[in-house]
This record gives structure tokens, C-alpha cells and sequence, in this order.
């Protein structure tokens, strides 16, 4: 199994930025994917961005050349620095976890961190 803890959200000022971290353990080596979602107040969870294995991303077009995510494969830890913030940037973001073992693909999810973008 892969488990997940983020950390890094808080409360910041439109134009402002924030880093994002999640904190992965268990199977490392059998993780495909991993990214970010984010669900504002009633709407659904919708997909940020995501890195592969092989270091490929992927981004939402609401937060492209506002948003990077990286990976640091020693530390395991998932990165997602926020840049430029806006008010709809306000949600939980999720980091999230695609793996496979030996060949059904599982998904974990973290707890959430909270991001606030005041105007």
C-alpha cells in the first residue's frame, strides 16, 4: 500500500504563492502516477496536475504556467508550488497516488490541506 500526508496549505493574499507537500510511504516502487486534485466548497474534485514515474506532468488548464509539480524520488515526497493565486483557487487539495501491484492498479489518497486565497 502507498499512504500520503500533505502538508503546506494555509491562508494567502491574491497574487501570492504557496508550496504544497505530500509525504508518501509504503510501496514506493510500485507507485505509476501521482498528483494533485482539489475540491472547492459543493463542487467536485477535479484533477491539478500530475507527474508520472518517468517524470512526465500533466496540467489542469486553470492553473498552467501558475502551478509546477515536481517529485523527489529520494525523500518520497510530491511537491506542488502555487504561484499568481486566485480566489478560485480556494479548495482542499488532495494528493493522490496511482499504483500497481502486481497488475490491479490501486489509488490512495491523503487527508487533505487547505488552501484560501483572500482578496
Amino acid at each position: 500500500q502507498v499512504q500520503l500526508v500533505e502538508s503546506g496549505g494555509g491562508l494567502v493574499q491574491v497574487g501570492g504563492s504557496l508550496r504544497l507537500s505530500c509525504a508518501a510511504s509504503g510501496s514506493m516502487d510500485s507507485i505509476i502516477a501521482m498528483g494533485w486534485y482539489r475540491q472547492a466548497p459543493g463542487k467536485q474534485r477535479e484533477l491539478v496536475a500530475t507527474i508520472t514515474s518517468g517524470g512526465g506532468t500533466y496540467y489542469a488548464n486553470s492553473v498552467k504556467g501558475r502551478f509546477i509539480i515536481s517529485r523527489d524520488n529520494v525523500s518520497n515526497m510530491l511537491y506542488l508550488q502555487m504561484s499568481s493565486l486566485k480566489p478560485e483557487d480556494t479548495a482542499v487539495y488532495y494528493c493522490n497516488a496511482n499504483w500497481k501491484r502486481p497488475i490491479t492498479v490501486y489509488t490512495s489518497w491523503g487527508q487533505g490541506t487547505q488552501v484560501t486565497v483572500s482578496s
